[in-house]
């Protein structure tokens, strides 16, 4: 049985798929009272350590414990796990007030708590409406609904805000905040960062299967120093007036602004006006979630230059932070150009005979235009009843 704590602790977590480590060596704890933002790139491994959780995953190494205990070993799971991990698992023709009423069977509650959990999911008036005419976001509900049928200690969600409107996402945050202060858990997975941020106390950031942050979102922001923006007439004599009152974190920015680490937007400006510099813009930028992400996971599957230059500027890495070896097995995708079938076949070609031409340099902007064959005529454009289109290109419409 299980210790009642409603702690999720991950110890050693591993697992390979043949040669490739989609977890490795993975470890953090999330404790209730709090709801724990689970954060990665995509392929991070971050579905997986959830499967792994929920036992639907066999670890090649390490544990995955709820309240002390691998998660087939709870009894009765339903009453101690709500979890959703995808928002699809209804039958298309059953009402959603039956298919709650099918998964409280399963578990033993009443068929009361089927109607409880549809009014406190905002899903009331829906009840007797069948789930597949339902919205992504009616199902996100739906699929939280079926979670909390058990009342249970533990939520472990993946990407819950998915589909919802901003009022949805508003009423979620304070849902979950609330079933934490009750002193449950909740463990969420989002690629909403901006909102993971408003919504979490605490963070697990993890990169190629490894840890990269767990802890305190405030100690997160706390290891990178805000910085200020300023626009001056005279970046040169703005920064050497720095420099002469000791003021060491100083960076020129591409835009012309200064962007200066260790003061205060105050401190900046009354060094200007002494210097006789006039300020068109001055700003406090701190370390928001997002940045503090791209720092931890380095940029895993970013395109070199996309987030500056690993190692240097306000891109750096938090102090302290060392940047974990490559899992074996791990492959880092790529691009390949593919071939392209219009290119001319290896030889020389004469130019302006056939369709082969000569693929022009690259850069050069030129394309040398394809000759018909012998005898060919271009055929009349198909007549259109509707007339000239506009705005018909690109993504296509609908209503």
């Amino acid at each position: 049985m299980h210790d009642g704590s409603g702690r999720i602790v991950v110890q050693g977590l591993t697992k390979q798929f043949g040669p490739v480590a989609a977890v490795q060596n993975l470890s953090f704890t999330v404790e209730p009272g709090s709801v724990t933002g689970f954060l990665g790139p995509n392929g991070a491994g971050k579905t997986t350590t959830l499967r792994m959780l929920l036992g639907l995953v066999t670890p090649t190494a390490g544990t995955a414990l709820i309240n002390g205990a691998p998660f087939e070993r709870l009894g009765n799971p339903g009453r101690v796990v709500g979890a959703v991990l995808e928002a699809q698992g209804f039958h298309p023709k059953r009402t959603a007030r039956n298919h709650l009423r099918v998964y409280a069977a399963a578990i033993g509650v009443p068929d009361g708590r089927a109607e409880q959990v549809l009014q406190l999911v905002g899903l009331g008036a829906a009840g007797d409406r069948k789930a597949g005419g339902f919205s992504l976001g009616m199902k996100q509900r739906l699929a939280l609904a079926t979670a909390l049928l058990g009342d249970p200690q533990v939520l472990v969600l993946d990407e819950p805000a998915n589909g919802l409107d901003p009022e949805g996402i508003a009423w979620l945050r304070a849902f979950l905040q609330s079933f934490a202060r009750s002193g449950r858990t909740v463990l969420i997975s989002s690629h909403l960062l901006a909102e993971v941020e408003q919504t979490v106390d605490q963070v697990v950031i993890i990169s190629r299967g490894q840890t990269m942050y767990h802890g305190p979102l405030d100690n997160l922001r706390a290891q990178q120093q805000a910085r200020v923006l300023v626009q001056p007439s005279d970046a040169g004599a703005l920064v050497n007036a720095l420099r002469e009152e000791g003021v060491a974190g100083i960076e020129q920015l591409p835009d012309g602004r200064i962007a200066v680490t260790g003061v205060e937007a105050r401190q900046v400006a009354d060094t200007a006006l002494k210097a006789g510099v006039s300020i068109y813009g001055i700003e406090e930028e701190k370390a928001d979630l997002e940045r503090l992400f791209f720092q931890l996971t380095s940029g895993q599957y970013a395109a070199p230059g996309q987030f500056g230059q690993p190692g240097t500027g306000y891109y750096a890495p938090p102090p302290g932070y060392q940047q974990p070896p490559v899992p074996p097995g791990y492959q880092q995708p790529g691009y390949q150009q593919p071939p392209n079938p219009y290119a001319a076949p290896p030889g020389p070609q004469t130019p302006g005979t056939g369709y082969h031409q000569p693929v022009p340099p690259p850069g050069t902007g030129y394309h040398q235009p394809v000759q018909p064959p012998p005898g060919y005529q271009q055929p009349p454009p198909p007549d259109n009843p509707y007339g000239p289109q506009q705005g018909q290109g690109g993504l296509g419409g609908g209503a």
